[in-house]
């Protein structure tokens, strides 16, 4: 199964050099495991658009979808047996010491859009 990592933080965080490299140390674990599939930082939410399709017309405005605290910051695409592993990955990953993580099931269930 497929389980998409939302990592997520507040302005205040700021990593430090050592939460960097034991990130990218994780990263190289879980590739190696064939856990990892995908994953990147994002950058700051003031970077981002959003865009909405009301009655035919589009509506684009600067910044996130929503107002919080917590910003999403970082995303992850792992692969593992189920939700409980992947928790267990979740919880090995050193941004959850210093942040949010949602685990989040992909909808692999649906069937496909045809072409």
């Amino acid at each position: 199964m497929q389980f998409l990592l939302i990592i997520c933080h507040d302005a205040a965080f700021a990593p430090t050099p050592a939460l960097v490299a034991e990130i990218g140390a994780w990263v190289r674990d879980m590739q190696g495991r064939g856990i990892l599939q995908h994953g990147n930082p994002l950058r700051p939410p003031g970077d981002a658009m959003t865009v909405r399709v009301r009655g035919g017309k589009r509506k684009v405005s600067s910044g996130p979808f929503t107002d919080s605290a917590e910003k999403m910051a970082a995303y992850g695409l792992i692969e593992c047996a189920g939700m409980e592993e992947a928790i267990d990955i979740a919880a090995g990953h050193p941004m959850a010491r210093a942040a949010t993580i949602e685990v989040r099931p992909v909808w692999s269930d649906l069937p496909r859009m045809a072409a």
